[in-house]
């Protein structure tokens, strides 16, 4: 039988390989923003398909980090703390009060954001490239609900490295 502790680690290590990919996308999008304002709507209209697959690559990648650490990380953090939580809404109340994500309402929003890229994109271009942007600048919350999570997991098995 697999050790809550396993299932962890091995999570933890699929989660680093998403938050790796959408820190590299990221450094992408900013080597790009010194070139161009990717959000004006004539300029993003002209990029070449490359620099159009890093955005796509990176929402790509925002909603992994986010939807994995919702769906497959918090849940056992909040068993290996003894809580127990039956709805995500529980979940994420408890993650918050923890302090693992800031903020219900930004995690919350940020997921809003990037399922409306995710249906609406490219009809409402303008709206489409404000929210780009949200989810670009935003880029550090996800990071630190990464790494709060992996300081949270390692508060419980002294010696482990998460």
């Amino acid at each position: 039988m697999t050790s809550t502790k396993d299932v962890l680690k091995k999570r933890f290590l699929k989660l680093e390989k998403h938050y790796t990919a959408l820190s590299d996308y990221k450094r992408l999008i900013e080597e790009l923003l010194e070139e161009k304002d990717i959000y004006n709507i004539e300029i993003f209209a002209k990029l070449e398909p490359r620099d159009r697959a890093i955005l796509d690559a990176y929402l790509n990648r925002f909603a992994s980090v986010q939807d994995f650490l919702g769906a497959k990380i918090f849940p056992l953090l909040i068993d290996i703390s003894g809580v127990t939580a039956n709805k995500m809404t529980e979940t994420l109340f408890i993650m918050e009060r923890e302090e693992i994500i800031d903020s219900l309402e930004l995690w919350i929003e940020l997921r809003e954001v990037r399922n409306e890229l995710e249906h609406d994109y490219p009809e409402e271009l303008a709206q489409a490239l404000k929210d780009l942007k949200y989810c670009i600048d935003n880029y550090s919350a996800v990071e630190s609900y990464y790494n709060n999570a992996k300081i949270f997991a390692n508060r419980f098995f002294s010696g482990e490295e998460f």
